[in-house]
């Protein structure tokens, strides 16, 4: 089991350098192949590299037209970092809740409208005014 933890370990970092690199098309490549990939989305989104936050946002842009149901079963683990220490992780999780667009976030964004940094608090009021003009 220790196994398998460490090379799901070593692929998420894989993923992570790959994303760094600016290999964006061989990420959504390999999240088409393997959708057990999706588990790794929290873990990016915290990863401490803009560039890794950047193409994991661009990675669900383009999955949410062509594999909407697999990346909307990523909301759960992005709501969670909804309430992260980290403003930056708080307002990158915030957006892409509105790229992905599920109505049903809203509350949980809601409650970013009363955060303490002010960026954080617009891409929440951006995100639920994306998700409400899709209806």
């Amino acid at each position: 089991m220790e196994e398998g933890a460490g090379e799901n370990s070593d692929l998420k970092k894989m993923v992570a350098d790959y994303m760094e690199g600016g290999m964006l098309e061989n990420i959504i490549d390999m999240f088409k192949q393997d959708k057990g990939m999706y588990s790794f989305v929290a873990d990016l989104l915290s990863d401490e590299r803009m560039r890794v936050r950047i193409g994991v946002t661009a990675l669900l842009e383009t999955l949410i037209h062509e594999d909407a149901e697999n990346v909307k079963k990523t909301v759960p683990q992005i709501v969670s970092l909804l309430k992260d220490e980290n403003p930056v992780i708080r307002g990158d999780a915030a957006n892409i809740l509105g790229i992905i667009g599920s109505s049903d976030v809203i509350p949980s964004l809601r409650e970013l409208s009363t955060d303490g940094n002010e960026n954080v608090r617009i891409i929440a009021k951006e995100s639920i005014e994306d998700i409400q003009a899709r209806g």
